[in-house]
């Protein structure tokens, strides 16, 4: 085989469709993604119903859904705020919470909830799920980031519950600390992390 043949084979094998449209998850993904991966965006939605009652099984709901619709390798994420104090809330339903509500509603809501407790821990936890319906090959790993919940809603920068988490070992949000912080430590950048370790290790993907 030449050069040039082989070159054209590996660029196209590393070739992966991230399975959302949700232009923040992608954008961080794309701050751990190796080097020599192609992160390829769908231009339509599939309609994937997540029934499934943890992180894990709605990233892999998804991923199946999604490499099946456009037969190509995918990796997809489902992830959220789990709150101790209330059970684990709102979990898998941290982005369907009060649906129709902007996210300073569902934070301000949350506050709300937590007024009367002392006991704030939490953490952000990240389903990471690769699937490859060629090979009929899929892995799913998690991260997580421990932290708290700040008494009020601090900050602009991150997404979605941000601007209430603070990760521990800081005293600011991921509201206030920003990309640069978030990028090394948040939950989403740990799971893919793992998750482009683990293909590299078997051997689907390679450095």
């Amino acid at each position: 085989m030449s050069t040039l043949n082989s070159d054209k084979k590996n660029i196209e094998k590393l070739r992966i469709y991230v399975a959302s449209k949700n232009n923040h998850k992608i954008e961080e993904i794309k701050l751990v993604i190796p080097e020599f991966v192609m992160l390829e965006t769908v231009d339509w939605e599939v309609d994937v119903e997540e029934t499934g009652e943890t992180f894990i099984e709605n990233s892999i709901i998804k991923a199946i859904e999604y490499g099946k619709e456009i037969g190509q390798p995918v990796i997809a994420d489902d992830s959220g705020l789990s709150i101790d104090v209330l059970g684990g809330f709102p979990g898998v339903m941290s982005a369907r919470y009060l649906e129709d509500a902007s996210y300073v509603e569902k934070m301000e809501s949350i506050l709300q909830l937590m007024r009367n407790y002392e006991e704030r821990s939490a953490r952000f936890v990240c389903a990471a799920t690769y699937f490859n319906p060629i090979k009929n090959f899929l892995i799913s790993v998690e991260g997580y980031v421990e932290g708290t919940i700040s008494r009020e809603i601090r900050g602009d920068k991150g997404f979605g519950y941000d601007p209430i988490f603070i990760p521990k070992g800081y005293d600011k949000t991921f509201g206030e600390l920003g990309e640069e912080v978030k990028k090394v430590i948040s939950h989403r950048s740990v799971a893919f992390r793992k998750l482009f370790d683990a293909l590299v290790k078997v051997g689907e993907i390679g450095s």
